[in-house]
This record gives C-alpha cells, sequence and structure tokens, in this order.
C-alpha cells in the first residue's frame, strides 16, 4: 500500500511522476496548485530556468496556500542548491514538493529540509564498475581506460550515475564549486567535448573532494 500524501513541503520518490502529480492535484481543497512538471521523456530534467520560475511563482503574494509542485526524472546539483534558499525560508503560504525517481540524486541540504516519502523506487541498475565512495587513483585511472571509447550519450548516462552515487554516499566535500562541476559536465559533454576528457575532469575533481 502505497504511503498517504499531503499537500505539505516534502520530496516525494516515485517511479509514475505523472501519476503522483495527479495523486497531488486530487489532494486539492482550497489551496492553489502551480505546477512546474518536466514529463516529456525527451525533456525530463528540471533545469536552471525552471527553478528560477519556480522562485518567481513562490513570490507572487498570495493569501491563500499556494503549492508548489516541482516534478522531474532528475534534479540536477545546481538546481537544488538554486531552490536550496526558498526552500530553506518559502515566503508566507507557500509549499515545495519535489516529485522525483529516486533518493540518491537529492542533496543532503535538502534532505535536511523536506522530509521524504517514498512510493516506489527504480530498479536496481546494473554494476557501474567503479566503486565512488572508495574512489582511488588506480580506480580512476582503469576507468577511464574502460571508457576510451564509450560515446558522450553513453558518457551523459555514466556521469549521471557517479554523480547520484558520489552524492548518496556522503563521502565527498560536495561544495558549490564542486556541484557546479557536475552540471558543467553534462553541458560539456553537449557542447561536444571529448567524453574521454570530461570523465577524466570530473574524477579526477572528485577524488579530491574525498573526505580523508
Amino acid at each position: 500500500m502505497n504511503p498517504e500524501l499531503t499537500l505539505r513541503s516534502q520530496v516525494v520518490i516515485s517511479n509514475d511522476i505523472a501519476g503522483t502529480v495527479e495523486r497531488l492535484r486530487n489532494l486539492k481543497t482550497d489551496e492553489r496548485i502551480v505546477e512546474i512538471c518536466k514529463l516529456d521523456p525527451k525533456d525530463d530534467a528540471f533545469k536552471v530556468d525552471d527553478a528560477k520560475l519556480a522562485i518567481e511563482k513562490a513570490y507572487l503574494a498570495s493569501e491563500e496556500t499556494t503549492v508548489i509542485i516541482l516534478a522531474a526524472k532528475s534534479f540536477s546539483p545546481i538546481v537544488q542548491n538554486k531552490l536550496l534558499k526558498v526552500i530553506e525560508e518559502p515566503p508566507k503560504n507557500k509549499e515545495f514538493i519535489l516529485v522525483t525517481v529516486s533518493k540518491a540524486t537529492i542533496l543532503p541540504t535538502i534532505r535536511s529540509r523536506l522530509s521524504i516519502k517514498v512510493l516506489s523506487q527504480t530498479i536496481e541498475e546494473e554494476a557501474l564498475g567503479l566503486d565512488v565512495a572508495q574512489l582511488s587513483l588506480a580506480e580512476v585511472y582503469a576507468f577511464i581506460q574502460t571508457h576510451k571509447r564509450t560515446d558522450a550519450k553513453q558518457m551523459k548516462r555514466l556521469v549521471e550515475r557517479i554523480v547520484k552515487t558520489a552524492i548518496a554516499s556522503e563521502k565527498f566535500d560536495l561544495d558549490e564549486k564542486t556541484l557546479k562541476l557536475f552540471s558543467d559536465a553534462y553541458v560539456a559533454l553537449d557542447v561536444g567535448s571529448p567524453p574521454q576528457f570530461v570523465l577524466n575532469t570530473l574524477l579526477l575533481k572528485l577524488l579530491a573532494k574525498k573526505r580523508r
């Protein structure tokens, strides 16, 4: 049986994002609902512009309770940091609900401010082939050699999994500069940077941030 949903600030983990948003919508009584949802499989990542729109909506004056539902398959670290202040100190009568598929992608700073309700979680992915929590220079070198011929599309998925695992492990000092590096890696792959160079840069920077 699925846990009971409420229109209170929280993170909801669900494989069925569209269905979960519909369930939240049906809970409406006298609240105002604002939805910023990325449900298109070709465009299912929450972007910085979406975060800016959410913040604008949050600061619109309203006497009634406004529930802002933000739903996407992925929220990058830079997007979560963009939303952090408004989530930490929400304007009067504003509630934020984030709906996404993986608890591992939610930053500790967000987890500390919003309760997390798990409806369903993603199926375990195949082994990454890299022990991110125990990252070492030797492992970085071996992993890069393994992916010498990985193309940009596959590399984006690989980078996303590395980022998820690094965040979930809580073994790294992930300051704002490092979190921006994660987002920059996606952008670099989009604009044609060599996939192996992007992977090498990401892993070496991550290794430098490993807690001793």
